[in-house]
C-alpha cells in the first residue's frame, strides 16, 4: 500500500491543480444553493418548475461536456508534448461542437419545451399544483435559452485553460459570476432597490447576465496573456481543423458525447421515474441534489486533477508514472470523502428546514441527503476511475462503464421499483444508489488491467 501514498510534494502539486477547481465549484454550488433557496422560498411550484428545467439543461451541459472532452483529451496530451498548434486545433474542434449543440438545443427546447416539462409532472402526493409548476417552468425555460450561448463559449475556453494547468482564471471568472448572480437574484426575484418582483423570471435574468460576465472575463484574459496561454495566439486565423485531428477527435469524442448524452438522459429518465411518486419527490430531489453538489466539490475537483495530470504524463510518454499517479489520487479522493460524507450525514436534517415547503418534502429530502452522504466514498472512487480511464483515450470503455451501466442497471432498477412496489421514494432512492457497488467491482477490474494507460498522440 505504501507505494500508493505520495510524498508531501506530490499532494502539494495535486492540490495546486485541484484547489482552484474546488474553490470555483464550491463557490458556484454554494451560490447556486442560495439561488435555489431564494426560489424555494417563493413556493414549491416555483422551485419544482425551475428544478425540472435545470434537469433538462443538465442534459445539454453534459452533451457539451462530452463533445468537448474528446478534443480535451487530445489538448492535454498536446500540451504535455509542447505542441501549441495541436492545442489550437483541439480548441477549434471544441468550438464547432459547441455551435452545433447549442443551436440544436435552442430549437428543441423552444418548440418542445412544454412537452418535456410535462414529462415530469404526475399526481402522487399531496404537494403542489401541477399546472402552476408547468407555467413557471415554461417562463424560466424560454428566458434561459439566451444563456446557452455564453455557456457553450465558456466551456470551450475554460476547459482548454484547465488542460494546460491554468485553473485559477476560470475560478476567478466563476467567483465573479456567481456573486453577480447572487446579488441580481436577490434584487430581481424579490423586487428590491425599486425593481419589480419577477420571481422565476428574475432568477433566469440573473443567471444569463452572470454567464455573459463569466465568459467575458475568461475570453479577455485568454487573449491578453499570450505568455501564459500561447495556444490562443492566432487561434482564429483559421477555423479549419486538419483531417488527422478531426479523425482523432471523432474517435475520442463520439463515445464520450454518446456517453455523456446517454448518461444524462438516463439520470433524467431515473428522475422521471421518481417523479411518478408526485411533486413532493421532485421537490425533495431538488433540495438533495443542491446540497449534494456543495459537498461533492472535493471528488469532482480531484477527478479533474486526474484528467489533467495523468493526461499530461501520458502525452509525455511517462506511462508507468501516469498509472501510479492515478492510483494515488484515487486513494486520496476516497479517503477525504469518508470525512466529508460524515459531516454531510450529521448536518443533513438542517438544510431542508430552510425551504418554504411541506414537512413531507423536508423529511424525504433529509433521508436522501443522508443516503448520498454514506455513498460519497463510492462516488469518489467511481468519478476518479472514470477520468483515469478517459485520460488514456479509452472512451469506448468509459461509455460502457458509465452510460452502459446506467441504462442496463440503474434505470431499470428505478423503473421496476416505482412500477411494481409500494416502497416510499426514499427507500427506492436507496436501492438505486446501492446498485453502484456493481459498478465499483467493474471499476476495480478495469483499473487493474492497466490497458487504459497509453499516449494517444504518439499512437
Amino acid at each position: 500500500m505504501r507505494k500508493y501514498i505520495g510524498t508531501k510534494d506530490f499532494y502539494k502539486y495535486v492540490l495546486s491543480i485541484a484547489v482552484p477547481i474546488m474553490l470555483q465549484n464550491g463557490i458556484t454550488n454554494f451560490v447556486n444553493m442560495l439561488d435555489n433557496i431564494m426560489v424555494g422560498r417563493i413556493g414549491t411550484e416555483q422551485m419544482s418548475g425551475v428544478s425540472i428545467v435545470n434537469q433538462l439543461f443538465f442534459v445539454l451541459i453534459l452533451c457539451l461536456f462530452g463533445a468537448t472532452s474528446g478534443a480535451g483529451v487530445l489538448g492535454a496530451q498536446y500540451y504535455g508534448k509542447g505542441d501549441m498548434e495541436g492545442v489550437r486545433n483541439a480548441f477549434r474542434a471544441k468550438l464547432w461542437s459547441a455551435v452545433v449543440l447549442v443551436s440544436a438545443s435552442i430549437f428543441v427546447f423552444w418548440f418542445f419545451g412544454d412537452s418535456l416539462i410535462g414529462f415530469f409532472l404526475h399526481d402522487g402526493s399531496q404537494e403542489g399544483d401541477l399546472q402552476a409548476t408547468l407555467s413557471y417552468g415554461h417562463q424560466y425555460l424560454r428566458l434561459m435559452l439566451i444563456g446557452q450561448i455564453p455557456l457553450g463559449l465558456e466551456i470551450c475556453y475554460s476547459s482548454t485553460l484547465r488542460e494546460s494547468g491554468e485553473t485559477s482564471v476560470p475560478m476567478k471568472a466563476s467567483i465573479a459570476a456567481v456573486f453577480i448572480n447572487l446579488v441580481l437574484n436577490y434584487i430581481l426575484i424579490y423586487g428590491k432597490l425599486g425593481f419589480p418582483a419577477l420571481g422565476v423570471a428574475g432568477a433566469a435574468i440573473a443567471t444569463i447576465v452572470s454567464r455573459f460576465v463569466q465568459v467575458g472575463i475568461v475570453i479577455t484574459w485568454s487573449h491578453t496573456h499570450r505568455e501564459k496561454a500561447p495556444y490562443f495566439d492566432g487561434v482564429y486565423r483559421t477555423m479549419r481543423v486538419p483531417g488527422t485531428v478531426i479523425r482523432k477527435v471523432a474517435i475520442l469524442a463520439l463515445p464520450l458525447m454518446a456517453n455523456e448524452t446517454l448518461w444524462s438522459l438516463a439520470v433524467t429518465t431515473q428522475t422521471a421515474c421518481y417523479s411518478t411518486r408526485g411533486l413532493a419527490a421532485i421537490a425533495s430531489l431538488n433540495i438533495m441534489s443542491t446540497i449534494n453538489n456543495v459537498f461533492n466539490i472535493v471528488f469532482i475537483a480531484l477527478g479533474d486533477a486526474v484528467a489533467i495530470i495523468v493526461g499530461q504524463k501520458l502525452g509525455a510518454g511517462k506511462v508507468e508514472e501516469g498509472k501510479l499517479t492515478a492510483y494515488r489520487i484515487i486513494l486520496f479522493s476516497v479517503t477525504l470523502c469518508f470525512f466529508i460524507g460524515a459531516l454531510m450525514f450529521l448536518t443533513a436534517p438542517f438544510f431542508p428546514r430552510i425551504y418554504n415547503t411541506s414537512d413531507e418534502v423536508r423529511s424525504i429530502a433529509s433521508s436522501m441527503i443522508r443516503i448520498n452522504s454514506c455513498m460519497m466514498p463510492v462516488q469518489a472512487f467511481l468519478h476518479a476511475t472514470y477520468f483515469t480511464i478517459r485520460s488514456g483515450g479509452k472512451t469506448l470503455i468509459t461509455f460502457v462503464f458509465d452510460a452502459g451501466f446506467m441504462w442496463v442497471v440503474a434505470v431499470p432498477c428505478a423503473f421496476l421499483l416505482v412500477t411494481f412496489t409500494d416502497l416510499p421514494i426514499a427507500m427506492i432512492f436507496l436501492c438505486c444508489q446501492l446498485a453502484d457497488f456493481v459498478k465499483v467491482a467493474i471499476g476495480f477490474v478495469l483499473m487493474n488491467r492497466g490497458t487504459w494507460a497509453r499516449s494517444i498522440i504518439s499512437a
